[in-house]
Protein backbone atom coordinates (compact mmCIF):
# COMPACT_ATOMS: atom_id res chain seq x y z
CA UNK A 1 0.00 0.00 0.00
CA UNK A 2 1.01 3.75 -1.21
CA UNK A 3 0.91 5.80 1.78
CA UNK A 4 -0.43 9.92 0.07
CA UNK A 5 2.77 10.88 2.52
CA UNK A 6 5.03 8.48 2.12
CA UNK A 7 8.52 10.07 1.73
CA UNK A 8 11.09 8.80 -0.83
CA UNK A 9 13.86 8.53 2.23
CA UNK A 10 10.92 6.28 3.57
CA UNK A 11 10.36 4.03 0.99
CA UNK A 12 14.09 3.46 0.25
CA UNK A 13 15.29 2.26 3.64
CA UNK A 14 18.19 2.84 5.98
CA UNK A 15 20.97 1.45 4.81
CA UNK A 16 20.48 3.83 1.47
CA UNK A 17 19.26 7.04 3.34
CA UNK A 18 22.40 6.68 6.04
CA UNK A 19 24.84 5.94 3.39
CA UNK A 20 28.17 7.25 3.89
CA UNK A 21 27.40 8.86 0.42
CA UNK A 22 25.60 11.58 2.02
CA UNK A 23 28.42 13.08 4.74
CA UNK A 24 30.76 12.48 1.39
CA UNK A 25 28.70 14.85 -0.34
CA UNK A 26 28.31 17.29 2.07
CA UNK A 27 32.40 17.37 2.47
CA UNK A 28 32.79 18.12 -0.99
CA UNK A 29 30.33 21.17 -1.14
CA UNK A 30 31.65 22.31 2.04
CA UNK A 31 35.88 22.32 0.44
CA UNK A 32 34.44 24.20 -2.89
CA UNK A 33 32.83 26.53 -0.85
CA UNK A 34 35.33 27.27 1.07
CA UNK A 35 37.41 26.92 -2.21
CA UNK A 36 35.68 29.90 -3.97
CA UNK A 37 35.94 32.21 -1.30
CA UNK A 38 39.88 31.20 -0.86
CA UNK A 39 40.84 32.51 -4.08
CA UNK A 40 38.51 35.36 -4.82
CA UNK A 41 41.12 38.05 -4.24
CA UNK A 42 43.82 35.77 -7.11
CA UNK A 43 43.95 37.69 -9.84
CA UNK A 44 42.65 35.60 -12.99
CA UNK A 45 45.73 36.83 -15.21
CA UNK A 46 44.81 37.05 -19.02
CA UNK A 47 41.47 38.27 -18.10
CA UNK A 48 39.59 41.44 -17.36
CA UNK A 49 37.80 39.65 -15.09
CA UNK A 50 37.30 42.12 -11.59
CA UNK A 51 37.44 39.02 -9.77
CA UNK A 52 38.69 35.60 -9.73
CA UNK A 53 36.93 33.41 -12.41
CA UNK A 54 37.13 30.48 -10.48
CA UNK A 55 35.15 32.03 -7.38
CA UNK A 56 32.22 31.42 -9.05
CA UNK A 57 33.16 28.29 -10.89
CA UNK A 58 33.97 26.60 -7.70
CA UNK A 59 30.58 28.11 -6.37
CA UNK A 60 29.00 26.99 -9.30
CA UNK A 61 30.23 23.19 -8.58
CA UNK A 62 29.21 23.47 -5.11
CA UNK A 63 25.88 23.90 -6.40
CA UNK A 64 25.75 20.97 -8.66
CA UNK A 65 26.88 18.96 -5.77
CA UNK A 66 24.49 20.26 -3.55
CA UNK A 67 21.70 19.19 -6.53
CA UNK A 68 23.36 15.66 -6.66
CA UNK A 69 22.72 15.06 -3.00
CA UNK A 70 19.30 16.72 -3.23
CA UNK A 71 18.36 14.00 -5.89
CA UNK A 72 20.11 11.25 -4.82
CA UNK A 73 18.20 11.25 -1.54
CA UNK A 74 15.08 11.05 -3.55
CA UNK A 75 16.39 7.84 -4.67
CA UNK A 76 16.88 9.45 -8.72
CA UNK A 77 20.14 7.65 -9.03
CA UNK A 78 20.09 7.86 -12.66
CA UNK A 79 19.34 11.54 -12.85
CA UNK A 80 22.31 12.14 -10.20
CA UNK A 81 24.51 10.38 -12.74
CA UNK A 82 23.74 13.02 -15.72
CA UNK A 83 24.72 16.21 -13.05
CA UNK A 84 27.92 14.02 -11.98
CA UNK A 85 29.06 14.07 -15.82
CA UNK A 86 27.98 17.66 -15.91
CA UNK A 87 30.13 17.82 -12.33
CA UNK A 88 33.08 15.95 -14.52
CA UNK A 89 32.74 18.34 -17.22
CA UNK A 90 32.89 21.32 -15.05
CA UNK A 91 35.86 20.18 -13.40
CA UNK A 92 37.76 19.87 -17.05
CA UNK A 93 36.61 23.22 -18.12
CA UNK A 94 38.13 24.96 -14.97
CA UNK A 95 41.26 22.71 -15.46
CA UNK A 96 41.63 23.24 -19.04
CA UNK A 97 40.61 27.69 -18.94
CA UNK A 98 43.66 27.35 -15.70
CA UNK A 99 45.99 25.79 -18.24
CA UNK A 100 45.60 27.72 -21.22
CA UNK A 101 45.69 30.81 -18.83
CA UNK A 102 49.04 29.48 -18.15
CA UNK A 103 50.36 28.96 -21.64
CA UNK A 104 49.42 31.75 -23.39
CA UNK A 105 49.41 34.91 -21.01
CA UNK A 106 52.00 37.15 -21.73
CA UNK A 107 53.21 40.70 -21.43
CA UNK A 108 52.90 40.72 -25.27
CA UNK A 109 49.36 38.88 -24.77
CA UNK A 110 48.18 40.29 -21.98
CA UNK A 111 44.28 39.55 -22.25
CA UNK A 112 44.03 35.51 -23.70
CA UNK A 113 40.87 36.15 -26.25
CA UNK A 114 39.66 32.60 -25.78
CA UNK A 115 39.06 32.32 -22.28
CA UNK A 116 38.27 35.87 -21.49
CA UNK A 117 35.36 35.93 -24.95
CA UNK A 118 34.34 32.62 -23.17
CA UNK A 119 34.00 34.80 -20.12
CA UNK A 120 31.81 37.61 -21.79
CA UNK A 121 29.64 34.96 -23.89
CA UNK A 122 31.21 36.12 -27.11
CA UNK A 123 32.58 32.34 -27.49
CA UNK A 124 31.96 29.14 -26.28
CA UNK A 125 34.66 26.80 -24.94
CA UNK A 126 36.11 24.07 -27.02
CA UNK A 127 34.04 20.84 -27.03
CA UNK A 128 35.39 17.97 -24.44
CA UNK A 129 37.12 16.19 -26.74
CA UNK A 130 39.70 19.07 -27.28
CA UNK A 131 39.80 19.72 -23.57
CA UNK A 132 40.90 16.49 -22.58
CA UNK A 133 43.15 16.47 -25.78
CA UNK A 134 45.02 19.67 -24.42
CA UNK A 135 44.71 18.59 -20.92
CA UNK A 136 46.27 15.18 -21.39
CA UNK A 137 49.08 16.74 -23.59
CA UNK A 138 50.32 19.44 -21.52
CA UNK A 139 53.99 18.91 -19.95
CA UNK A 140 52.99 21.06 -17.04
CA UNK A 141 50.49 18.21 -15.83
CA UNK A 142 52.27 15.57 -17.40
CA UNK A 143 53.43 13.83 -13.95
CA UNK A 144 50.09 14.01 -12.70
CA UNK A 145 48.21 12.60 -15.71
CA UNK A 146 50.77 9.69 -15.86
CA UNK A 147 48.97 9.20 -12.85
CA UNK A 148 45.53 9.56 -13.22
CA UNK A 149 45.64 7.51 -16.28
CA UNK A 150 47.42 4.28 -15.02
CA UNK A 151 44.13 2.45 -15.53
CA UNK A 152 40.92 2.90 -17.28
CA UNK A 153 39.07 3.79 -14.21
CA UNK A 154 38.51 7.55 -15.37
CA UNK A 155 36.66 6.54 -19.03
CA UNK A 156 34.81 3.86 -16.76
CA UNK A 157 33.16 6.88 -15.35
CA UNK A 158 32.95 8.63 -18.39
CA UNK A 159 31.09 5.73 -19.83
CA UNK A 160 28.63 5.14 -16.98
CA UNK A 161 27.56 8.76 -17.00
CA UNK A 162 27.19 8.70 -20.95
CA UNK A 163 24.88 5.41 -20.36
CA UNK A 164 22.62 6.86 -17.64
CA UNK A 165 22.67 10.32 -19.48
CA UNK A 166 21.57 8.34 -23.02
CA UNK A 167 19.82 5.41 -21.39
CA UNK A 168 21.97 3.33 -23.08
CA UNK A 169 20.67 0.53 -21.04
CA UNK A 170 17.10 0.14 -19.62
CA UNK A 171 18.53 -1.12 -16.29
CA UNK A 172 19.98 2.69 -16.07
CA UNK A 173 16.26 4.34 -16.77
CA UNK A 174 14.71 1.63 -13.72
CA UNK A 175 17.28 3.53 -11.21
CA UNK A 176 15.57 6.76 -11.52
CA UNK A 177 11.99 4.58 -10.32
CA UNK A 178 12.07 5.36 -6.43
CA UNK A 179 8.89 3.34 -5.88
CA UNK A 180 9.94 0.34 -7.66
CA UNK A 181 11.94 -2.50 -5.87
CA UNK A 182 15.20 -2.55 -6.52
CA UNK A 183 17.78 -4.82 -4.43
CA UNK A 184 21.03 -2.87 -6.27
CA UNK A 185 20.28 0.88 -4.77
CA UNK A 186 22.37 0.61 -2.20
CA UNK A 187 25.73 -1.39 -4.70
CA UNK A 188 24.99 1.40 -7.13
CA UNK A 189 25.24 4.17 -4.50
CA UNK A 190 28.79 2.63 -3.57
CA UNK A 191 29.90 2.65 -7.13
CA UNK A 192 28.59 6.75 -7.46
CA UNK A 193 30.72 7.22 -4.32
CA UNK A 194 33.72 5.58 -5.91
CA UNK A 195 33.30 7.77 -9.24
CA UNK A 196 32.65 11.78 -7.54
CA UNK A 197 35.74 10.35 -5.59
CA UNK A 198 37.90 9.85 -8.92
CA UNK A 199 36.94 12.87 -10.21
CA UNK A 200 37.14 14.83 -7.28
CA UNK A 201 40.83 13.56 -6.64
CA UNK A 202 41.82 14.64 -10.76
CA UNK A 203 40.46 18.02 -10.02
CA UNK A 204 42.45 18.65 -6.48
CA UNK A 205 45.26 17.38 -7.98
CA UNK A 206 45.30 19.24 -11.36
CA UNK A 207 43.98 22.41 -10.19
CA UNK A 208 46.79 22.67 -7.41
CA UNK A 209 49.67 21.45 -9.08
CA UNK A 210 48.98 23.84 -12.02
CA UNK A 211 47.94 26.48 -9.26
CA UNK A 212 49.81 25.90 -6.01
CA UNK A 213 48.94 29.43 -4.52
CA UNK A 214 45.31 28.48 -4.21
CA UNK A 215 46.04 26.41 -1.46
CA UNK A 216 47.75 28.96 0.58
CA UNK A 217 46.38 29.67 4.37
CA UNK A 218 45.08 33.50 4.76
CA UNK A 219 47.82 34.01 7.47
CA UNK A 220 50.38 36.31 5.16
CA UNK A 221 47.79 38.27 3.34
CA UNK A 222 46.22 39.04 6.75
CA UNK A 223 49.23 40.72 8.57
CA UNK A 224 50.20 42.77 4.99
CA UNK A 225 46.55 44.10 5.33
CA UNK A 226 46.78 45.00 9.04
CA UNK A 227 50.20 46.37 8.65
CA UNK A 228 52.00 43.19 10.20
CA UNK A 229 55.32 41.60 9.32
CA UNK A 230 53.95 38.13 8.08
CA UNK A 231 55.75 35.12 9.84
CA UNK A 232 58.95 34.06 7.98
CA UNK A 233 57.59 31.64 5.43
CA UNK A 234 53.73 32.10 5.79
CA UNK A 235 53.27 32.39 2.20
CA UNK A 236 53.77 28.44 1.59
CA UNK A 237 51.58 27.68 4.86
CA UNK A 238 48.65 26.08 3.13
CA UNK A 239 44.95 26.78 4.61
CA UNK A 240 43.32 24.39 6.86
CA UNK A 241 40.57 22.94 4.69
CA UNK A 242 43.19 21.88 1.91
CA UNK A 243 45.26 20.02 4.04
CA UNK A 244 42.31 18.38 5.37
CA UNK A 245 41.13 17.38 2.43
CA UNK A 246 44.61 16.19 1.70
CA UNK A 247 44.83 13.84 3.88
CA UNK A 248 41.33 12.89 3.94
CA UNK A 249 41.33 11.64 0.58
CA UNK A 250 43.84 12.57 -1.87
CA UNK A 251 46.50 10.63 0.59
CA UNK A 252 44.06 8.13 2.15
CA UNK A 253 42.74 6.78 -1.89
CA UNK A 254 45.99 8.09 -4.14
CA UNK A 255 49.04 8.40 -2.25
CA UNK A 256 50.85 8.39 -5.24
CA UNK A 257 49.55 11.75 -6.40
CA UNK A 258 50.02 12.90 -3.20
CA UNK A 259 53.51 12.16 -2.94
CA UNK A 260 53.76 13.34 -6.46
CA UNK A 261 51.93 16.91 -5.15
CA UNK A 262 54.21 17.17 -2.29
CA UNK A 263 57.25 17.01 -4.73
CA UNK A 264 56.68 19.53 -6.84
CA UNK A 265 55.46 22.51 -4.72
CA UNK A 266 56.70 25.10 -2.47
CA UNK A 267 53.36 24.86 -0.18
CA UNK A 268 54.05 23.35 2.99
CA UNK A 269 51.86 20.31 2.38
CA UNK A 270 51.75 17.48 5.07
Amino acid sequence: MRLENDKPEDRLGKDYSEHSIFVQLQYYSDFYDSLSFAVMNWSSMGTKAILNLDTFTFSSIKGTIDSIKEILQKGRINDSYALLRKYYDSTMINIYANLYLSDNFSLDNFIVTQIDNWRQGSETIPEYRVISKYIKDSPKLKPITDLLKKDDRYQKIRDRCNDHTHYNFYRNLLLNDNVIYNPNRVKHLGIFSKDIDAIFIQHFAYIFYLNEHYMMASDYMDSLEVGIQPEEDSQYWVSNFVQKAFDDIIKAKRFDIAEEMKRNTNMQLN
